[in-house]
Order: structure tokens, then sequence, then C-alpha cells
């Protein structure tokens, strides 16, 4: 396929203007080639009539590994669903329940107009997460937790600092920039608790060294912090700036409860926060500063987290807690739609350095686009400006078709690189065996 017309549709453009427009959109050879009233032929012609067309959303923390635990590991504190459950079902992955995870996942993602994930896996079998981002179309930024501490750490997830960083920069060289750089590999160490100094330092010099993302969870749950600050002296993120990890190729997941010092520190280094309301809440964990770090220019984007936790992979339910989150805290006036939906799409991709190529429908850009139906009834009337439409009545179901790096991926809710049917026999069968094997 070479080339895309999207006719009649509202171009949500995410632009620096936030430029709304009744225009159609040319793709060609996989880039957005021009927007107006066009009459070119193409290979292709989607009717967008009633269907706001924006740039497909961009997660930036998420863990395909933990799809197949979805509802297995409900209501417990981050400390005790880490131990008693996320870790022993992550022990128990073979090659096979990894690829099925990921695959429901992405199905998932795709479902809900996300094109773009930056996502954790576990320590082993990783190699297969980027076999079917490859295979499914999918762009994502994958990166082998790393983990080399902890006393309650399964023995098939506690590893070797130096087999951790060899492995991590092993899939590096295998698989950073495949697919016209629709795949990218990042280091991933789990948290300060279950990483040694060591490991957190090498990684802070390898990652600059080699020019790749770092993506770690930081701050998220009290219990946490307080062990970070009884082994370390220091406050979370202030032990993570001492040893080099923060920089704007950095993204930490979470950074829920953060002091004034540790904000500073985030601002100065330019370092990415990741807000995941959803996740935060059902643990427990609490609600993140996000009116003062927008207000300090932080860059905060978004993620759903994984199923275990969330349960869902949805980004119209993150975008819309997010902003409710901040008007039940500092008012109706803090966090607006459109303020949001830039969280989910362009501010999402320049967290990930990816700014210059998706997040907005421009000219020259990859083409990752979704088409959204504007005309539901939970959406009606919809209004001159579809953000609100878009963050506060739109539902995951509400997307149409989805083009991603100028393919298309689903076309009138109909997945085209992934085989529905089979993908959920397929985890519904591999679940079973896993739990199996964890004992649970």
């Amino acid at each position: 396929m070479t080339s895309i017309l999207i006719k009649n549709g509202t171009l949500v453009t995410m632009d620096s203007e936030n430029s709304v427009l009744r225009l159609d959109l040319l793709i060609v050879d996989g880039r957005i080639a021009s927007a107006g009233a066009l009459g070119e032929a193409a290979d292709v012609v989607i009717d967008a009539t009633d269907c706001a067309v924006l740039p497909g959303f961009v997660q930036t923390h998420i863990h395909l590994c933990q799809t197949l635990f979805r509802g297995a590991a409900d209501d417990l504190a981050l400390l005790d669903w880490l131990k008693k459950r996320v870790w022993p079902m992550e022990a128990a992955h073979n090659a096979a329940s990894i690829r099925a995870s990921a695959r429901l996942g992405i199905a998932e993602l795709i479902k809900g107009g996300t094109t773009c994930a930056l996502t954790m896996e576990t320590v082993n079998h990783t190699g297969e997460v980027f076999k079917v981002v490859e295979e499914t179309g999918f762009r994502a930024t994958v990166g082998k937790c790393m983990m080399d501490k902890g006393e309650d750490v399964p023995r098939a997830l506690h590893e070797e600092t130096e087999t951790s960083i060899r492995e991590s920069i092993a899939l590096i060289d295998t698989w950073h920039g495949k697919a016209n750089r629709r795949i990218r590999c990042c280091f991933a160490p789990r948290f300060a608790v279950s990483c040694t100094r060591e490991l957190l330092t090498a990684v802070a010099g390898l990652a600059r060294e080699r020019g790749v993302m770092v993506h770690t969870h930081a701050s998220e749950n009290r219990a946490e912090c307080a062990l970070v600050e009884a082994e370390t002296g220091l406050r979370n993120l202030c032990y993570l700036d001492e040893i080099g990890l923060t920089g704007s190729h950095v993204a930490l997941a979470h950074c829920v409860h953060i002091a004034d010092d540790e904000i500073n520190i985030l601002r100065k280094t330019q370092t990415n926060v990741v807000h995941c309301p959803s996740s935060n809440l059902k643990l427990g964990s609490g609600i993140a500063p996000i009116r003062r770090m927008l207000e300090e220019g932080i860059s905060v984007s978004l993620g759903a987290d994984g199923a275990a936790c969330n349960n869902r992979l949805d980004m119209f339910t993150e975008m819309r807690t997010a902003a409710l989150l901040q008007k039940a805290l500092h008012g109706p006036e803090v966090l607006t739609a459109n303020r949001v939906l830039r969280m989910a799409t362009i501010d999402g991709a320049r967290a990930l350095g990816l700014e210059s190529e998706i997040g907005s429908l421009e000219v020259g850009k990859r083409a990752d686009v979704i088409l959204v139906r504007l005309a539901k009834v939970h959406a009606t009337p919809h209004r001159t400006e579809p953000a609100s439409t878009l963050v506060y009545s739109s539902q995951a179901s509400d997307v149409e078709t989805v083009v991603l790096d100028g393919n298309i991926v689903m076309q009138d809710k109909t997945l085209l690189t992934i085989n529905a049917p089979g993908t959920l026999a397929e985890a519904n069968r591999e679940a079973q065996l896993l739990m199996s094997r964890a004992g649970l």
C-alpha cells in the first residue's frame, strides 16, 4: 500500500496551535503528504464523515507481559501486589505465554487507538515481545526488565548484575531501530528497590553511551519510598539523580510521592514523568501532583500501566481520569481537555524523543492516524471543538480505523494484522497454563 486518502473528517492536528480543520488527509509511502480539499487519486480512500481524525495515542508506560494477568492481582497495595501475585506470575512465563500476552495487549491497544507504547517487560523472553511487535505492525520502545536485588524476588527473576546488563545490550544490538525504526529498545531497570546501585549506575552510563532511553518506576508508593530512603539515605528521585538516572532520555513512571527538591530535579534535568492515574487509584498509591509538574514545565505524558493493575489499556479512560482527578483537587479550570489530549499524543511522542516523527498530523511526519466516530449516543451532540468529546465522552470502542506507519492495521473495527479470535483463544489457553505453573 503506497497511498491512503482520508476524506470528509475533522482533523484534530495537535500541532502547536491545536488546529482543528475540516480537510482531507493524504498519506503517501508511510508519511503525511498533504492536507486540504484534495481530489487526488489514492490506492485506498477512507470516508471519515462524522469522525475525528487525529494522531494515534502514545502510551509511555505499559507492561505487555502482564496482559495475561488481568483480574489475577486485584485489591492489593503495590509491594504485596508484586510479591504475592505479579512476580510469581512473571516468573512462570515461558516464551509461548509471553507471545500470547504481548499479542493480546497490542490488540487491545490498537483497538483503542494507541499506535505507540513504551513498554517494560519481565526479566525473561523479551525477544518474543519484539517479534510480536514486528509481526503486528505496532510501534514500540521495549525494555527487558532488570532485577538484581531483593529477598522476596523469585529465583527466576533474580539476575546476576552482569548477566542483566549483557542481555539488555544484546537486545539493543539486535532490535533497536528495526522495521524502519518502528521498533526501538531501551534499558528498563524495574525500580530502585529491586536494583543494586551497581546496576543502576551502569545503566546510566550505557544509556548515554548508546543513545537509548531508560524506563523505570519511581516514587509510586509510600512504602517503596521509605525502603529507598532507608537503604540510601536519600529520597527516591534524589538517589536516581545522584547516580545519573535523570535526563530527557529518562521516563519515570508514577512520581506520586515527591517533594519540592525532587520536583526541582525533574525540572532542571528535563526528566519525563509518566502519569498512570487509573493504576495509581486501583493500587491505592495516591494522586500525582500533575498540576504542579505542568506549572513547573515538567514533561508529563500518560500510560495505562499493565492489565494486572488497571485492568484495561485504554487511553480514553486515562485522559478522562487524569483530568477529573486534578479538577477534584485544584478546581474545574485545571487540566483542560486540550491539555490532556496533548499529553496523550504529542507530549507522549516528545517523551520518547519522537516528536519530529509522530504525535501530530503535520506534513512529513510518519502516518500514525486514528479515526474516532463522533456520531454516538454517548457523544452527541459533539461541538465544534472536538477535544471535549474525545476526552470526556468518547470510548475506546468508538475507534473505527487505525493507520500505523502508513499501513492500515484496523479498518471498520476489524484488526488486519492480528487474528482476533485466535488471539483470544491463545490468551485464555496460555493464561490457564501460566497460573498452573505459578501455583495460583
